[in-house]
């Protein structure tokens, strides 16, 4: 498909997901713009733009996974150098917003940082926001700006459709999933079960009980994301013992830390389908995993933006 970009479009990317950004390009049929990040001998981030951008509808492709801390900073200096070189627009597309999980007080004390770096970023002088399957819904609230918030289980389910499938069952592996579970069962006509976990720690519950009949069944686990492994894979070997017929997975965001790639390798799971929100390593990737591109989707909704089409045909 053939885009049509104005004069004044300008795309740039940062360190956290180049091979991402270096395919929106090519699908948009443009070139990157030009800037060096460096760091000072402390650490310190220094970032340069190598062209004019004076006017320009400019989106910047930054996904805030993995050095996360050194990730989001380089996206609010690239902002405020936009800003300071009196770029028209900032349109910042984040296909993984990092601290997203820290969306609410769920004890005395404790920090709402998914909002604090919503502050940040309207602070730099973001524009609009662009992302993809936030852990919540509900963090585009924390936005003064326009929030553009596309889902990933069309995708996935795309994926397992094409497998051919039979007597399917879409299984939430939490409470805050259900919803996404409910997407996927409405698409692929099928019934949805729950797991229910019971603990002090949800990451190591004491009991472990599954809602729903997934006996005999090609159970679907869907999440946003996997970080550590431990959910997925307590997940896969409750729906085992619960007599599912075989077991795969799908995720929007491989964070994938600590020992995850182990767990899922050691666990019942058949296949794990993720997209490329955040770069895997060579090192993480194994025969389990199966990487599909979100490219297409974030040009398309990028094109959309640019010439100021609705965006809600890509998330209705």
């Amino acid at each position: 498909m053939a885009y049509q970009l104005k004069e004044n479009f300008k795309m740039f990317t940062l360190n956290s997901n180049r091979t991402l950004a270096e395919e929106m390009a090519k699908l948009l049929g443009c070139e990157l713009g030009k800037c060096t990040v460096n760091k000072f001998s402390d650490g310190e981030i220094q970032i340069g733009i190598d062209e004019s951008v004076r006017g320009r509808d400019v989106f910047v492709v930054q996904s805030t996974a993995y050095p996360v801390n050194d990730n989001i900073l380089e996206l609010l200096i690239m902002i405020d150098a936009l800003k300071r070189a009196s770029a028209g627009k900032i349109n910042v597309v984040m296909p993984y917003y990092g601290y997203g999980r820290q969306d609410r007080k769920a004890r005395s004390r404790e920090p709402i940082t998914a909002r604090l770096v919503a502050n940040l970023l309207e602070a730099a002088g973001a524009t609009r926001i662009l992302t993809l399957d936030l852990h919540t819904p509900q963090l585009q609230g924390f936005f003064d700006i326009p929030v553009e918030h596309l889902v990933g289980v069309p995708i996935i389910t795309q994926y397992f459709e094409q497998k051919g499938l039979e007597d399917i069952v879409i299984v939430a592996p939490h409470h805050g999933s259900i919803g996404r579970a409910r997407k996927m069962a409405n698409l692929l006509h099928a019934p949805i079960a729950l797991i229910d976990k019971r603990g002090p720690d949800n990451n190591a519950p004491e009991f472990l009980s599954v809602i729903g009949n997934v006996e005999e069944k090609n159970a679907i686990i869907i999440d946003d994301l996997i970080d550590t492994g431990i959910t997925i894979a307590l997940a896969a070997k409750a729906l085992a013992e619960n007599g599912a017929k075989s077991i795969y997975a799908g995720c929007t965001h491989p964070v994938f830390t600590a020992d995850s790639i182990q767990r899922i390798e050691s666990s019942p799971i058949k296949e794990l389908v993720v997209t490329n929100t955040i770069e895997v390593p060579d090192v993480k990737l194994t025969e389990k995993i199966k990487i599909i591109s979100v490219a297409p989707l974030l040009v398309e909704a990028i094109d959309r933006i640019h010439n100021e089409k609705a965006v809600s045909p890509l998330f209705e």
